[in-house]
Order: C-alpha cells, then sequence, then structure tokens
C-alpha cells in the first residue's frame, strides 16, 4: 500500500536561514510537501493558523519556539507533533554543517 504524503512543516524566528534551508532540503522528498515560516513579525513568511492547520509534522528549530507556538496556535495543535531540533540561531542559509545537522536531525522523526 502507498504510503500518504505528509505534510511537514519546519519554523524559525525570521524564516531566512534555518528553516528556508530545511524546506529546500526535504522539499526534494516524494513522501514530503513541505513548508516554512518564522514566528517573528518581520519574517519573510510570518506562520499563520492556516499553515500550522495545514501541518500533520512541526518541526521548530528552538525550545522557546516551540512554547511560542504553543502560545499562539494552541487550538491548530491539537493532535499534531512538534519536535524541537535544538538548532540555534548560528547558520547561514545552506551552511554545511546546518545542513548535516538537519540531515541528522529531521529523518527520525519522518
Amino acid at each position: 500500500m502507498k504510503r500518504a504524503i505528509q505534510r511537514v512543516l519546519f519554523v524559525c524566528g525570521h524564516n531566512r536561514l534555518r528553516s528556508p534551508t530545511a524546506e529546500q532540503l526535504f522539499g526534494a522528498r516524494p513522501d514530503l510537501e513541505v513548508a516554512s515560516a518564522g514566528l517573528k513579525n518581520d519574517a519573510d513568511h510570518v506562520l499563520g493558523a492556516e499553515l500550522v492547520a495545514w501541518a500533520e509534522l512541526i518541526f521548530v528549530m528552538e525550545k522557546s519556539q516551540r512554547a511560542k507556538l504553543q502560545q499562539r496556535f494552541r487550538a491548530q495543535l491539537k493532535g499534531k507533533r512538534v519536535v524541537c531540533l535544538d538548532i540555534p540561531d548560528d547558520y547561514d542559509y545552506m551552511d554545511p554543517a546546518l545542513v548535516r545537522l538537519l540531515e541528522a536531525r529531521v529523518p527520525r522523526h519522518l
């Protein structure tokens, strides 16, 4: 039986470095639909309730982001898995070290 496509959301602060890197990295997988957004008001793509509701699995980069996500979107998070990757904001977009961290930490949750 063919497995359904999983909807995965990557969240960071500004949606400029970490979450877009993760979206780029995992977006090519045929078994995933991937999106990314940021929690800050000046994020490139600001996270909204509709996107949270869309996602089946949500990855945040830091514990503080998980807390903000739960405060803002409690209703939309019911029944969703939220995984904290513990990746600090120390990397540039597509930084090889960031790519290695994402490749090491994300697949075990998919």
